[in-house]
């Protein structure tokens, strides 16, 4: 059998009780050499996540506040898993490190507000990145004497570019370099480092990424992502009760679904296991005999015409409808009103259109401040007939390969719709035909959704 790269998240490793339950996964499988942590969780619901902390630790210094009490909060409770694992780890030395790094680096005259580019995807500069990145780099130094494997920081292996880029070239390089001779290894999730040292991260649940490039790097035949779930779910359970798993998927339903709001794996790490044809498990920690979802490259031929595999949307969309007579015959016109959104620097979801008409599907975080000065813009260029704003719509994804091909798929799902007496504001369906979206008033998102499920899946 072929390697396993584990990627275990935040809840997986929030306390002593759960990292000896990673432990025992880990050694339950021979095939599991390669460990990528994530920074503690909650570990219950009014708990704080440790990289929050560390965060509040930088802004803190940044206004010259003390941090003396938050980060004495982090180091008890690195303190008390190390403790409760019976573990001989002195973290002193590397807490000491990281509090004198993050003083230094976070005050108004440190190296962070003296021009350092903005490697930290999640904002705050080059020093929040390193107090960020200091969650995972501590769990990965416990999870490493747990399991008695070597220690890799991830600086060593996860490139980035200056501009604060991943260099996935030099990314797998290094991998092969390091990893090369190293039978096992646990690498800390989030970050990287760019060519002078300066830690860079990921967006938040950037862990997702590290696993997948080690798994492309080091040549996986599974990459397991073990979280608090038993698998993708079918729908949000926020809004559908008790959704069934998905048992397989592929990259592009994947794909599909966490660019509509399904956020188990972060989308981005799709890419560099998707270039080797990497599976993907995702896996429950709790419960480590469930199968979980299994995400593939292709699947075989689906004897099921008409299933679906999931149901993801999100809310907060903004539809600008333009209205122009023969519109059709007129050459560059759809060009001409994408244009207008390009000058603003905004990115559009979808663009229905018909004959004489055409729509631009806008993300309302993308037109706030904007939306007037736009329509004055399509207005100018355009010269359209009517240009008309509907607010507050919501767009929701119906993703399956059992859909493609199959007749009155549509139709059910129209029907399902009409007989929840909600309007469907837009259609529009992918060339793959994979999915069929819908644009539905916000207040009706959640009806919306259950009735979707409760007809193609209850």
């Amino acid at each position: 059998m072929g390697i396993k790269v584990c990627k275990f998240g935040g809840t997986s490793l929030a306390d002593a009780a759960r990292f000896r339950q990673v432990r025992s996964i880990v050694e339950a499988d021979q095939t599991r050499r390669y460990v990528v942590p994530s920074a503690p969780g909650k570990r219950h619901e009014q708990d704080r996540k440790v990289t929050d902390l560390l965060y509040l630790c930088h802004a803190h210094g940044r206004q010259s506040i003390p941090f003396d009490d938050v980060f004495d909060l982090i180091a008890r409770r690195y303190g008390q898993i190390v403790k409760e694992l019976g573990l001989g780890l002195d973290l002193e030395p590397h807490l000491d490190q990281i509090k004198t790094r993050i003083a230094a680096n976070a005050t108004p005259d440190g190296p962070d507000s003296a021009g350092d580019p903005d490697f930290n995807h999640a904002g705050g500069g080059a020093a929040a990145a390193y107090a960020a990145s200091r969650g995972e780099y501590l769990n990965g130094l416990i999870a490493a004497e747990l399991l008695d494997c070597p220690f890799v920081d991830a600086a060593e292996v996860i490139v980035f570019r200056d501009a604060g880029t991943l260099d996935r070239q030099g990314t797998q390089q290094a991998i092969d370099e390091r990893l090369g001779n190293l039978k096992k290894a646990v690498i800390p999730g989030f970050y990287g480092a760019a060519a002078d040292g300066r830690i860079c991260t990921f967006s938040r649940g950037g862990s997702d990424i590290t696993g997948a490039l080690v798994a492309a790097g080091v040549g996986a035949a599974v990459y397991e992502n073990w979280t608090d779930v038993s698998g993708l779910l079918m729908a949000d359970p926020r809004i559908v009760t008790n959704p069934k798993v998905i048992d397989v998927l592929t990259y592009r339903e994947l794909r599909e679904l966490a660019y509509m709001g399904a956020t188990v794996l972060h989308e981005d790490a799709i890419f560099p296991v998707r270039q080797f044809d990497i599976p993907v498990n995702i896996r429950n920690t709790a419960d480590p005999a469930s199968p979980g979802t299994m995400i593939v490259p292709e699947v075989a031929p689906i004897t099921h015409l008409g299933t679906i595999s999931g149901i993801a949307g999100r809310k907060d969309f903004t539809v600008i409808a333009v209205e122009k007579a023969l519109m059709n015959s007129q050459i560059g016109f759809g060009r001409q009103l994408l244009s207008v959104f390009e000058s603003h620097r905004i990115s559009y979801e979808h663009t229905p259109s018909g004959i004489d008409t055409m729509s631009v599907v806008v993300a309302d975080a993308q037109l706030e401040g904007k939306r007037e000065r736009i329509v004055q813009d399509i207005r100018r260029i355009c010269e359209p007939d009517s240009v008309k704003v509907y607010p507050d719509m919501a767009l929701i994804a119906t993703v399956g390969r059992g859909m493609a091909y199959t007749p009155g798929i549509a139709a059910k799902l129209f029907g399902a719709l009409s007989d929840a007496q909600i309007n469907i504001r837009m259609i529009d369906q992918g060339s793959s035909e994979l999915n069929i979206i819908v644009g539905v008033e916000a207040a009706h998102f959640h009806k919306a959704v259950r009735a979707i499920y409760d007809t193609f899946v209850r």
